[in-house]
């Protein structure tokens, strides 16, 4: 990492360092799903992706190569409920062997609304997720419309190290109503270093299902910083080759 990079990242990170009272909750990336826990009242995560990368070849041999940089501002406002709000403000776009033109712009933004809700037992946990979409993007980056989706996700602790997770979210809005669920497993390999393994799949009303599988690793590089690597891979012709990521999440208590 260039230099200049590294300072801005340790001065965003550096009020966030300074916090040390309480555990840090678990982020929201990486990976196709979502942590069942909420942030406590008042405290605030970024989450941003440095950036992601989504490469596809199509029937007729033209390659895409698509980088991506999303932003999640997640807040805390009661007990097991945070307000979210995402975007991706950067894209950039190449297809080869067409004209070889590349195009930028940024991505759709939306607002969504966590609730975790009660178990009675430390070994499970699960939560709700409510977003609306709106379609503030460019024309190659937007799904043209505004969409609603439903998610939930739900994890089980088998003990310290290991854990089982299942996510399912519904999609409706333009033009396409869409289905995605993904089991995942994860393991703590170290006291700050954790990874998992999971399978996506979708299927969209009117198009072909797409089925992905892939892995991610996170690194706690401080008590209120992770760094984290993910890929994924197509296990079918219609879905991408590979998508894969970097992210940094900071904690502000």
């Amino acid at each position: 990492m260039r230099l200049p990079v590294a300072l801005v990242l340790l001065l965003i990170a550096s009020p966030a360092l300074a916090q040390d009272d309480d555990d840090t909750p678990s982020f929201d990336r990486p990976g196709i799903g979502f942590s069942p826990s909420t942030l406590p009242r008042g405290s605030v995560a970024l989450e941003w992706g440095l950036p992601s990368l989504e490469r596809d070849r199509d029937d007729d041999g033209t390659r895409s190569t698509q980088y991506s940089s999303d932003l999640n501002l997640r807040i805390g406002l009661a007990e097991h409920v945070e307000l979210q709000a995402f975007s991706t403000p950067f894209n950039h776009l190449q297809l080869k062997p067409r004209d070889g033109s590349a195009s930028n712009g940024g991505g759709d933004s939306g607002l969504a609304v966590k609730i975790a809700l009660p178990t009675g037992s430390d070994k499970h946990a699960w939560a709700l997720l409510a977003s609306t979409t709106f379609a503030t993007g460019a024309r190659d980056f937007s799904e043209g419309g505004t969409q609603y989706a439903l998610g939930a996700s739900y994890e089980y602790s088998f003990d310290d190290r290991w854990s089982g997770a299942l996510y399912a979210n519904a999609t409706r809005g333009a033009g396409a109503d869409a289905f995605t669920w993904s089991p995942s497993v994860s393991v703590a390999l170290t006291d700050t270093v954790s990874s998992y393994l999971e399978a996506g799949f979708t299927h969209t009303q009117g198009e072909a299902s797409t089925a992905i599988a892939g892995a991610g690793v996170t690194w706690m590089v401080a008590r209120t910083v992770q760094l984290d690597a993910s890929f994924d891979v197509g296990l079918d012709n219609n879905s991408p080759d590979l998508q894969a990521g970097l992210g940094v999440s900071f904690f502000f208590r």
